[in-house]
């Protein structure tokens, strides 16, 4: 499974944040939207060496990215009911991992602060790894650490439709994607099912026969 924006919301997490390094610091609105902007899609140490220049900061780069970390496991939660699928899954013999891009130490740092890792069976983190989802090696990289290899019976679930989506199918993987209540209106291959959810695509998953599996 996917992290951010699957198993816990990313989007959320950064408003969150934001709103409060803002305040703390008297940045003006336009500050704040060039901060919301910037941190949206990717966030790097590197984005906060231009940050801190561009806003007048004070704290280095470093300093910057440290905040930033502390601030965001702060933030994230995982719904208990989706932690209580991941342990449905495992005890109907599924293998549950996360896969996720990005740097190790916040990604990590998320992933204990919403209190994932005892639910799972395996973690892969881009960084750490050093390949990408939507790399094909990435997903083959996620499954061994999870006991098995590709090509296998297997599923990935994200919210992303590039590196989720086309990246898993491309792996040989069956995909989940989380619309969060959109429609797929992506071109190209499409996921094989569409939950709103992470809790809905691990009802799904729990739902197939032992042969679909």
């Amino acid at each position: 499974m996917d992290l951010d924006d699957t198993l816990i919301s990313r989007g959320n997490a950064v408003s969150a944040w934001v709103a409060s390094f803002s305040a703390d610091r008297r940045l003006p609105p336009e500050a704040v939207q060039m901060l919301t902007e910037a941190l949206r899609e990717r966030a790097q140490p590197e984005v906060f060496a231009v940050l801190r220049t561009v806003l007048g900061l004070v704290e280095s780069a470093e300093e910057l990215w440290n905040i930033y970390l502390v601030g965001m496991a702060a933030e994230v939660e995982c719904d208990p009911a989706t932690l209580a699928r991941l342990d449905l899954l495992r005890a109907e013999g599924w293998s549950v991992g996360v896969l996720t891009n990005g740097p190790t130490d916040i990604q990590r740092a998320k992933l204990a602060a919403a209190g994932i890792l005892d639910h799972v069976d395996a973690v892969c983190v881009s960084e750490e790894v050093g390949v990408r989802k939507p790399e094909s090696e990435a997903f083959r990289i996620a499954a061994s650490r999870c006991g098995f290899a590709l090509p296998a019976d297997a599923w990935m679930v994200g919210d992303n439709p590039v590196t989720d989506i086309a990246g898993a199918n491309a792996a040989g993987l069956r995909t989940i994607w989380i619309s969060a209540g959109s429609g797929w209106s992506y071109p190209g291959q499409a996921p094989d099912h569409i939950a709103e959810t992470a809790v809905d695509a691990a009802d799904f998953l729990l739902g197939l026969p032992e042969t679909s599996r």
